[in-house]
């Protein structure tokens, strides 16, 4: 009989753990977003600001095609500036730009961007080559090109990006033609720019990660 009941009692107790375990095991997956670490899982629930919203525009990508604004509708999005004869940092920055797209290839409402600062020189067909050589996936990532005026009411004005012509006394090969900001900025789903990062500093890809989670994750508006 003692040894019935100390059976019974090991089956409550080891029932009893296994139910523990299994609700800790699915609060863990629910506090975890797919693909993220502990970490990027807790920025994931920040409460990201408005920053601005962006105005429609009309720029042309890599294939030569018109994009606007309802390129990038429904889509949480990342967006930078470089130019393709930069001898700095671009080349590093859209690696960077890359290994997002790596990242979110699974997920189809994440788009990316890159303007350029030298629409003079980097035609579309410039700005191909130069997609093609990081892999890019036209269907997802712009390149964009255009008139002057408009590079700069979108990337200056609204999305908050810095840019500016380097005056000849100041170049220090005939490339250094440009300087301009190494962040890259993130656009929630209706268009609005939410959040901003250095992609140069450590650990800016968890972070990137982190916020473009967070604006997967707000309901639709």
């Amino acid at each position: 009989m003692e040894s019935y009941s100390r059976t019974v009692r090991w089956l409550v107790w080891g029932g009893l753990a296994v139910v523990i375990m299994a609700v800790l095991f699915a609060f863990i997956q629910q506090q975890r977003a797919p693909g993220s670490s502990p970490a990027e899982s807790a920025l994931a629930k920040q409460d990201l600001p408005l920053i601005s919203q962006l105005s429609d525009f009309t720029l042309t990508n890599q294939l030569a095609q018109p994009v606007g604004l309802a390129k990038f509708a429904n889509k949480v999005w990342f967006a930078d500036i470089i130019f393709t004869r930069c001898p700095g940092p671009c080349p590093v920055m859209t690696k960077r730009m890359a290994e997002l797209q790596a990242h979110f290839a699974a997920e189809p409402k994440v788009a990316f961007a890159t303007l350029t600062t030298d629409p003079g020189h980097d035609t579309p067909t410039v700005m191909q080559r130069f997609a093609e050589r990081f892999g890019a996936n036209a269907e997802r990532w712009q390149f964009l090109t255009g008139d002057k005026p408009e590079i700069v009411s979108l990337a200056v004005d609204e999305m908050k990006l810095i840019a500016r012509e380097k005056p000849p006394g100041e170049q220090v090969t005939p490339e250094d033609l440009f300087i301009h900001a190494t962040i890259f900025v993130v656009i929630d789903r209706q268009g609005r720019l939410r959040g901003v990062l250095e992609s140069m500093e450590d650990g800016w890809k968890g972070k990137a990660i982190s916020i473009a989670n967070s604006l997967l994750n707000e309901p639709p508006k």
